[in-house]
């Protein structure tokens, strides 16, 4: 555990247990489902297909992905990771986690490959937000501890290290020691329950916006034929209809894998794709730019 000021690491050791009891029996589950049972022959067949398949595939979630998954199948790669060093102001972290939404980042000196910790959002807001008088803000005594693990590692011993540490973000590291991704505690158990959706997730009904004219925020999963009659542009033939329903999927078709966040992908109808949110395994989120004239 980094330093910490005024008790505070009493503070997040309570709230951690409380968390801990929260999730203990649905950890203890899962745990109990991959220590106690060997892959069968089948599901060694079927891990050594996954290895070399497509690697856009998704896996269907599952109990089995704990022993077949490792963690780089699932880590954030290392340009997505969104960090502060530990010289950051109080502004620039507070911008960091507005524009991120996320309630983690890790904390680096110097370069990300030197890793310090993270930073808890709530520890943020509990000491600038609602102290007073507002203390010094330095951000080095506000640490908590990060986990680190190789990409191969199964993700079911990750799972259980985090549970048993009480830790939920790990970052992935090289052979070299240096930074190759980041892993929460959320990607691991949506490969074996699906996609979580928490407050921060456009809700399921919304499934585009119109930020501008012509300029739309939509979900991945869009019906494509829904979302061509919205926008009165035809993006797809009559045989790529017959491959894909979603967005999402003709995305992955026009590319032949799944995109980084950032990327842009343009439309032979001059519409252009711009992927705003996505990990190793799918596209959630993509902004698109119609062609002018058409909006």
């Amino acid at each position: 555990m980094g330093e910490t000021s005024d008790g505070s690491s009493v503070a997040h050791d309570a709230h951690d247990e409380t968390e801990s009891h929260e999730h203990r029996g649905f950890f203890g589950r899962l745990i109990e489902a991959f220590t106690h049972s060997e892959p069968t022959e089948s599901e060694s067949t079927e891990r050594s297909h996954d290895e070399t398949r497509d690697p856009g595939a998704q896996l269907l979630p599952g109990i089995g992905n704990l022993r077949r998954m490792r963690v780089g199948d699932v880590a954030i790669p290392k340009a997505e990771i969104v960090a502060v060093p530990v010289t950051a102001t109080l502004e620039e972290v507070v911008e960091a986690f507005r524009e991120s939404g996320f309630s983690r980042l890790p904390v680096f000196k110097g370069t990300l490959d030197s890793p310090l910790g993270l930073i808890h959002l709530k520890d943020l807001a509990l000491q600038q937000g609602f102290a007073n008088p507002r203390p010094r803000f330095v951000l080095r005594k506000m640490l908590r501890p990060l986990l680190y693990a190789p990409p191969s590692m199964p993700i079911g011993v990750l799972l259980q290290k985090m549970q048993t540490d009480r830790i939920h973000m790990a970052l992935v590291i090289d052979e070299y020691g240096g930074v190759d991704g980041l892993v929460t505690l959320e990607d691991l158990i949506e490969t074996v329950i699906g996609e979580i959706e928490d407050e921060h997730d456009t809700a399921d009904d919304a499934m585009w916006q119109l930020e501008k004219p012509g300029q739309y925020l939509v979900q991945a999963r869009a019906p494509l034929s829904e979302f061509e009659a919205e926008i009165g542009l035809r993006l797809a033939d009559e045989d790529e209809e017959d491959e894909v329903d979603t967005l999402g999927g003709l995305v992955f078709m026009l590319l032949g894998r799944v995109p980084a966040r950032g990327e842009v992908i343009p439309h032979e109808s001059g519409a252009e794709f711009e992927i705003v949110e996505a990990d190793p395994r799918r596209i959630k989120r993509i902004r698109v730019r119609l062609p002018k004239g058409s909006a």
